[in-house]
């Protein structure tokens, strides 16, 4: 029997799964209601403390995750489910560490404003806003995929990362790109 046909076979866990969605409603509530408030609230910094590292730091996080997850697309498509779920759960690591992270920077820094000019400021913004929504829209999305997937509800599983996936990966991909083009304005 292969890798993917024994992981197939293992039965749903239903009960596990209620439990984790109701646990991703709560952690989706709290996630968004942060990013919403940490565009109003700033805390001061103890004297001596720099945070100018963590945007590149967000920007590697945020690139880190998108190969992660090409990975596990790869390994799902030859069949290497323990590559595939190890590959996931270290997304998700990568996704948390991030969250957490910008969270916190954003908290106690300003906000810094795009200053090009001209058709890369649309660029940029149409990159941002695209982003931003993507981010929003996909991350319940993603812990309803997960959850599927670590409870053995593999049918549920496969029919939302059919549309998370790209939408997961384009999120992790804009974010470093719109570092990379915010970069000259830190």
């Amino acid at each position: 029997m292969s890798e993917r046909s024994e992981w197939l076979a293992k039965p749903a866990n239903e009960a596990l799964s209620r439990k984790l969605k109701a646990v991703a409603w709560v952690l989706t509530t709290v996630v968004l209601t942060l990013v919403a408030v940490m565009q109003k609230v700033r805390l001061p910094l103890p004297d001596g403390w720099d945070t100018s590292m963590l945007p590149p730091f967000h920007a590697a996080v945020n690139a880190a995750g998108a190969i992660v997850l090409i990975l596990a697309l790869i390994f799902i498509k030859q069949g290497k489910v323990r590559a595939h779920k190890t590959a996931m759960v270290t997304a998700m690591g990568l996704s948390v560490l991030f969250l957490l992270s910008y969270v916190a920077y954003h908290m106690t820094n300003d906000p810094t404003r795009y200053g090009g000019e001209g058709p890369m400021r649309t660029v940029y913004f149409v990159l941002l806003i695209t982003h931003i929504v993507s981010a929003a829209v996909s991350f319940p999305f993603i812990l309803f995929t997960f959850v599927a997937g670590i409870t053995n509800r593999f049918d549920a599983h496969r029919r939302m990362a059919r549309w998370v996936f790209p939408l997961w990966l384009y999120v992790a991909v804009t974010g470093p790109v719109c570092y990379l083009m915010l970069r000259p304005y830190y």
